[in-house]
């Protein structure tokens, strides 16, 4: 029988002890069993002591039975394939790489998960290549994601316990994640947009703000302001899907090239022939994760990457400087 390279990837199962402590005693063993081994996911902890691989005193036991305090824990680690996707030789831009994380620049263009539509070609292929490994991790590691056509900066656990570490801090808000977006209309200052979001009641591709949707909160202010189009600097406070192209279309300042909130293309008055094209070409959202932040999680250790523009991006933020120095200068 053949072993799949992904299944020869899969590091041998090595048990691992604990001793409960008298002070736990009456308490439930699914309850000690998360304390005495934090850096595993209560679900897959409780996965564990379903199929036996979680054992208390050599036998197996419920969650909900009650420890006496002195008795030795063996968890068996088992690592199976959570992601069955091909791994393909895509090139990736590696900004940070430990034997925990990975931390990438993703280009505009690339899928991260595969799909209807995207079986292969995708982050996720490309990750497989890289570290065949990832695919016992849920979604091969990948713990928040970037749209096909957004750009810029992600993180990747490598292991189960950076895998939990890194969710946590995500449902925490203690990830820092700040973006770049050129949107329509020359705003003159910040602010926050706090309005929940949800799925469009009629459009399944959209999300929509509705009263009865999850809380959503994204502070924006002004990198660089242009006759009638800005360069914010996004702040996520929340991450629901679409979060920033939701809020900027709320607040009528859509991101530039939006193909799902951007709305019909709007010229402002005496753009230059440049501009126009430039505007008429661009078509994919003018939206890029420029900073990552986050404690390592294994160290603790700060981490902080951050990933410049892509080419697109600056030629039209270059493009409005331009139309703006020029529609100046006729005032005068």
């Amino acid at each position: 029988m053949t072993t799949s390279p992904l299944a020869a990837a899969i590091p041998e199962s090595t048990p691992r002890t604990a001793v409960v402590p008298d002070a736990a005693s009456g308490r439930r063993f699914d309850a000690v069993l998360a304390e005495l081994f934090p850096e595993y996911s209560r679900s897959r902890l409780a996965e564990w002591i379903k199929s036996g691989d979680a054992r208390l005193d050599g036998r197996e036991a419920r969650p909900r039975d009650p420890v006496r305090g002195g008795e030795t824990v063996t968890l068996t680690v088992v690592l199976e394939i959570q992601t069955h996707s091909e791994p393909e030789d895509i090139a990736l831009d590696i900004l940070h790489e430990d034997a925990d994380v990975f931390v990438l620049n993703k280009p505009a263009g690339l899928v991260v998960h595969p799909g209807a539509g995207n079986p292969a070609g995708t982050l996720v292929n490309a990750l497989l290549h890289r570290d065949p490994a990832l695919a016992t991790l849920p979604r091969a590691g990948i713990v928040h994601r970037l749209d096909k056509d957004t750009s810029g900066v992600m993180v990747v656990a490598r292991t189960l316990p950076a895998h939990t570490a890194l969710v946590e801090q995500l449902s925490a808000r203690e990830v820092h994640r700040q973006y770049l977006a050129v949107v329509l209309g020359a705003l003159v200052s910040g602010g926050t947009v706090n309005a929940p979001i949800d799925r469009h009641p009629r459009d399944r591709l959209r999300q929509a703000v509705r009263e009865d949707g999850r809380e959503a909160i994204t502070h924006y202010r002004l990198r660089e302001r242009f006759r009638a189009h800005t360069l914010l600097e996004c702040r996520l406070e929340t991450g629901r899907t679409h979060q920033i192209r939701v809020h900027m279309a709320h607040i009528k300042h859509p991101i530039i090239g939006d193909p799902l909130y951007g709305g019909p293309l709007k010229l402002p008055k005496g753009a230059t022939t440049e501009l126009v094209e430039t505007l008429r070409g661009f078509k994919r959202q003018a939206l890029h994760a420029e900073t990552l932040e986050f404690a390592h999680p294994v160290s603790g250790e700060p981490i902080r990457c951050s990933a410049p523009m892509p080419a697109d991006m600056q030629a039209l933020v270059a493009t409005l400087r331009q139309d703006t120095a020029e529609a100046e200068e006729r005032a005068r």
